[in-house]
């Protein structure tokens, strides 16, 4: 019997698919065999990792799983992961066998009619896509940067060419199925003939039968393997942007094709600016009397400085735009903007010239100013603006 899927991943029966990834991705690092070297056992927990993780991920898959204790739901064949004395039959276990009465082989017989059988899977199977996250500064995605990544994946085993036979030895047709992958069973009850469908224990459903299983990939026609693929990064990447790399995923079954690989890229927050789409802001602070009379202000660019004219009479939290001076725009041309959002410095620390210069400024908003001189200045009549 197999153990639970939830229970191989670490999970709960209402863990997220987020949560789901997160285990599996744990997991397969931990007990890859090119981690484990000299463990026996290593290979095989994480083929029982990776079965788990191709049930869970698969939303049609997960519910079958648990509704019926089989991925492949309720007209699967006796070898599909379900448990208990009935087999793959869902019937039966719901039903059981009232008084003699055949249940199980009544829907079997169902099922053959309706068609509700799969085929035998004996030929070439596509290999499964991988997925893995990579992270990049916000300068990196300006640019677009290239990266060297390791894998883990299974390859075509080299000794066999992925047949799972040694070289010299025979492939034969297995006899007991005829290399159907499939035996049908016929069985006679009070209500007339029924058959019964389920994969062939011999082969296992392949159809064919290794009489010498090859020395590199003990039969299985794949090896593990850990690779080192470069990924291109594009300028004006952001975060959630998926890459494919055609051919880079795992091996394929019976001289199948490579599954791909995909690698989601995640762009580091930056000390300085933030990211809105392909444009990006900036605070940038300037004095008082620059943003009353209006001049020109050194910002520093994601590619370098600019000069930026400040209108006279630019307000604390005005924003200013710089065309095309934001982040390149994703597979096009051109480049999005720069928001500058600006902030006023007020001083805090004036002479005498320059505290008169600005209370003759408030005159002429009728402002009244607080008397700064001090409790001596005032006895002796000293006026606040020539102190």
């Amino acid at each position: 019997m197999k153990r639970d899927y939830y229970e191989v991943l670490g999970v709960s029966k209402d863990a997220t698919q987020d949560e789901i990834k997160r285990a599996f991705r744990q997991l397969a690092k931990k007990h890859h065999p090119d981690a484990n070297p000299g463990d026996k056992d290593a290979e095989a927990r994480f083929k029982e990792i990776n079965e788990a993780y191709e049930v869970l991920s698969d939303p049609t898959k997960r519910s079958n799983y648990d509704a019926y204790g089989n991925p492949d739901g309720p007209f699967a064949g006796a070898s599909g992961g379900a448990s208990g004395g009935h087999g793959g039959d869902p019937f039966g276990r719901v039903f059981g066998d009232f008084g003699g009465f055949p249940f199980g082989d009544l829907f079997g017989g169902f099922e053959e009619l309706l068609g509700g059988r799969r085929q035998a899977d004996t030929g070439p199977r596509r290999g499964d896509d991988l997925e893995l996250e990579i992270d990049i500064t916000l300068e990196e995605a300006f640019t677009g940067v290239e990266r060297d990544i390791r894998i883990p994946r299974t390859e075509r085993c080299t000794r066999c060419q992925g047949t799972g036979a040694e070289p010299g030895s025979d492939i034969k047709t297995c006899p007991t199925c005829r290399g159907t992958g499939q035996v049908r069973t016929t069985r006679s009850t009070m209500l007339g003939s029924f058959v019964t469908v389920t994969t062939c224990t011999r082969c296992g459903g392949s159809g064919r039968v290794i009489e010498k299983p090859c020395k590199e990939c003990a039969g299985r026609g794949n090896v593990s393997r850990t690779r080192t693929v470069t990924v291109k990064v594009p300028p004006g990447a952001d975060s959630g942007l998926r890459l494919r790399l055609q051919g880079q995923g795992n091996a394929g079954l019976r001289g199948g094709p490579q599954g791909d690989l995909y690698v989601v890229v995640f762009v580091r927050q930056h000390e300085r600016f933030q990211r809105q789409g392909d444009d990006l802001i900036l605070d940038q602070v300037v004095s008082f009397p620059l943003a009353a009379i209006g001049g020109t202000v050194v910002v520093k660019g994601i590619d370098g400085e600019l000069e930026m004219d400040v209108p006279a009479g630019t307000q604390p939290g005005a924003v200013l735009r710089l065309r095309g001076k934001g982040m390149p725009r994703l597979r096009s041309k051109g480049r999005g903007d720069m928001l500058v959002r600006i902030s006023v410095r007020v001083p805090t620390k004036l002479t005498s010239r320059e505290k008169e210069v600005l209370r003759e400024l408030g005159k002429f908003d009728g402002e009244t100013f607080a008397d700064t001189r001090s409790f001596f200045d005032r006895l002796r009549g000293v006026d606040g603006g020539s102190k």
